[in-house]
């Protein structure tokens, strides 16, 4: 009898959000996507979420919600961008789970720790502090306490399964390299290598305090053919590669979420297919996940495990805090001695950082250790501010303690986020994720400061000094923390700045004696205009409301401020100066071309999307011209005014597609479908389409027929509109399924049903 199959699924991005804004800046590596998640979604996310089953024609014969059938981890802060970004994603997600444990009594999705860190470097209670929120964050989401915890980089030591254990989480995965012996029936330890454990069945970990730990050991080498094989461009051939094993009990394998679709092109598809197949029992395959067989299959054998040891580096844990060797080998000329010193230099401002909460806290909560670790539980939704400010903040304090206690704990969020475990995993400290941790430590140096605690940067750029990029461009890790990091800061004056370039450059701002409000997730600033100055003459003046938000949820208090602007050229948002004065009587002037690119970039973002939306409004008002073009005379090849109607060409288009009339227009479609060719326009007007239609649809402004035939007359004129919204929305709305022909146009196999 052949075994039960548990692909796990590892999903993380790490904290990408600006500490400030709370919100994702721009990022020029993922380009075309304006961030890594963004882009990450697309190719991986979302694919698996609904991925395709095909017949021998192309066309869909299911669409499957993978996650449903394999076990699978996201980290809170992925899940807390995905909430706001992708929610039809993120309820595919926890749709998942909760069918997955109706279907076999324990759920598919395990919690992972809160900000990706490498918990045996980390001290005692930043260590708790991580499986506390991480946990917080899991209930709140999927509606049920964590089983499973997913480690960062499957990085383990006794300390970490105890801290696990202590707050109920009953099992993690690791790799079988980690494995160090196991207990015979007779209780002596036999050393083992990796290829030598059994890995079909979990095993107990002996814990001091006698608390109950099982871990799973996932097949090193079928995990490695995923990811570096090619096992997924076949999904017969990845179905036969895993049952070839011949094994019963559990075969599992660990894979990388970007496997699926990032890194190899419609992965999911073989993801799928393989699902496909052992939940039709093939060969005697099913399927489960970790939790349901740890409750069928109680652990029988005892293993001792390296420590502390991973899954990503051979020599423990030394990728994280050292130039052991281990890296990404994308430049292998290259040397991690930077490793070090960031490390040193981010655990000494942690350690100072620490020492201010511990004296601090004192005087403003109840018990500093318990509301540090209930902020996990604020920071998840569980509790709004006011009770958590009742629950664990001392009564009768000042309005200006109280915005204290609030500092004191984001000080402790960014301090930990800060030590996300890609900072160290890459080449070099020049790359984003370093830069990251960075941004995230002078954060929460800010935050020290502005709770009364001392001044640490000289603490950090004490080791920065230390430090020298392989990137020629950085002479030293000063150059890279002033040039990219402190760059970044945040002001009252900037921030303001910032809100006047998008109001300016989304044609938002307030009308003289008016007033308008920008919000990012972390502060809301409310901008007045007075009457002096206009918009014509190229100056304009007011003042500003600035509240920061704790954690992205709770006001603090306000910052006020008067600023003018002397704009110049009066159509460019970026040009002139900006003169601040601030609540402490202090000045400052800012050209906004100066604000890093990233802020740059953010400010202009709705601006670009606003232009893009009317741009396309406009095509369909100049799809009128279309009725201008005419047929051509005998021995005619070209139209006259043969560049206009070339630059014409996305407008033709929709017209041809929208319009029945000009069906009979041979002439027109030829000239249509040969300019098409090759057109820098063609794919974005085949994704802006696809979009535009599932909008109609989801709104009722067209009719399924009419869908139908708009989707035909786009084939006819050279276009492959992206179906896979209108495709994903006809799957599950069952009042389309009687509509025959439009299943036909979206590729919906006959038969086929969701």
């Amino acid at each position: 009898m052949a075994g039960q199959l548990c692909v796990h699924g590892h999903f993380y991005q790490p904290p990408r959000e600006d500490p400030w804004l709370g919100c994702i800046l721009p990022e020029g590596t993922a380009a075309p996507a304006m961030d890594w998640n963004s882009r990450i979604l697309r190719e991986s996310y979302a694919p698996l979420a609904f991925a395709r089953r095909l017949d021998a024609q192309g066309r869909i014969t299911d669409i499957v919600n993978c996650y449903e059938w394999i076990s699978f981890n996201f980290g809170p802060t992925l899940l807390s961008w995905l909430e706001r970004g992708a929610p039809r994603v993120y309820a595919r997600l926890l749709e998942a789970d909760r069918r997955s444990q109706e279907r076999w009594g324990h759920g598919n999705a395990m919690a992972q720790v809160y900000h990706h860190a490498i918990l045996p470097l980390a001290s005692a209670r930043d260590r708790m502090l991580e499986i506390a929120w991480a946990l917080d964050d899991f209930e709140s989401r999927f509606g049920r306490r964590a089983e499973g915890m997913w480690l960062s980089e499957a990085a383990v030591d006794t300390p970490t399964l105890e801290s696990m254990s202590a707050q109920g989480v009953r099992f993690t995965i690791l790799s079988p390299h980690q494995v160090q012996a196991i207990a015979g029936e007779d209780g002596t330890w036999q050393p083992v290598s990796g290829d030598e454990v059994d890995l079909s069945r979990p095993y107990s970990v002996d814990l001091p305090s006698e608390r109950p730990m099982a871990v799973f050991f996932y097949n090193g080498p079928l995990s490695q053919a995923v990811a570096f094989e090619g096992l997924l461009k076949d999904g017969e051939r990845f179905w036969n590669r895993l049952t070839g094993v011949g094994s019963e009990g559990l075969l599992s394998i660990g894979t990388d979420g970007e496997t699926y679709g990032h890194h190899f092109p419609f992965g999911e598809m073989a993801l799928a297919y393989v699902l496909e197949q052992a939940r039709a029992g093939r060969q005697g395959w099913s399927l489960t996940n970790y939790a349901a067989y740890l409750a069928d299959n109680p652990p029988k054998q005892r293993v001792r495990l390296k420590e502390p040891s991973s899954w990503s580096c051979s020599h423990g844990v030394e990728r994280w805090r050292a130039d052991c060797g281990c890296r990404d080998g994308g430049h292998p000329q290259w040397n991690q001695k930077w490793r070090a010193p960031l490390r040193q230099g981010l655990e000494a401002v942690k350690q100072k950082v620490d020492e201010h909460f511990d004296a601090l806290g004192k005087e403003l909560f109840l018990v500093p250790e318990e509301a540090l670790r209930a902020y996990g539980t604020f920071l998840s939704g569980k509790s709004d501010s006011k009770v958590f400010q009742n629950s664990y903040m001392k009564s009768g304090l000042s309005r200006e303690n109280i915005q204290k206690s609030w500092k004191l704990l984001e000080m402790q969020r960014f301090g930990l986020a800060m030590f996300a475990s890609c900072a160290w995993f890459f080449d070099d400290v020049s790359r984003v994720e370093p830069r990251n941790a960075l941004t995230y430590c002078m954060r929460a140096m800010e935050c020290c400061r502005a709770s009364g605690g001392p001044d640490l940067e000289s603490v950090l750029c004490d080791e920065l000094k230390k430090i020298y990029p392989n990137e020629p461009r950085y002479p030293d890790g000063m150059a890279l923390y002033e040039e990219e990091v402190v760059a970044r800061r945040q002001t009252t004056a900037r921030l303001t700045c910032l809100a006047l370039v998008r109001l300016r450059s989304n044609a938002e701002m307030p009308p003289p004696g008016g007033e308008a409000e920008v919000r990012w997730p972390g502060v809301h600033i409310t901008v007045a205009r007075s009457l002096a100055g206009t918009l014509e003459s190229g100056t304009v003046e007011g003042t500003a409301l600035l509240r920061m938000c704790h954690g992205g949820l709770v006001a603090g208090g306000a910052v006020r401020c008067g600023w003018r602007w002397e704009q110049g050229r009066k159509d460019d948002g970026l040009c002139g100066q900006m003169y601040f004065q601030l609540d402490n009587g202090t000045e400052e002037t800012i050209r906004p071309e100066s604000l890093h690119w990233k802020m740059r970039q953010s400010a202009l973002q709705e601006a670009v999307e606003l232009a893009a939306s009317e741009d396309w409004e406009a095509l369909w008002r100049h799809a009128e011209q279309a009725k201008f073009f005419l047929e051509y005379r005998p021995h005619q090849s070209v139209p006259q005014h043969q560049a206009f109607w070339a630059a014409q060409w996305p407008a033709l288009a929709l017209a041809v597609i929208r319009q029945p009339c000009f069906e009979d227009r041979k002439d027109l479609w030829n000239f249509i479908r040969s300019i098409g060719e090759g057109h820098p326009a063609k794919p974005w007007l085949e994704q802006r389409l696809g979009r535009s239609l599932r909008d109609m649809l989801c709104e009722g402004t067209v009719q399924s027929a009419e869908l139908a035939e708009i989707i035909r007359r786009s084939r006819a004129a050279g276009l492959e509109v992206d179906l896979w919204g209108l495709q994903n929305r006809f799957w599950h709305d069952a009042e389309l399924w009687s509509d025959a022909a439009l299943g036909k146009a979206l590729g919906i196999a006959p038969g086929a049903r969701g």
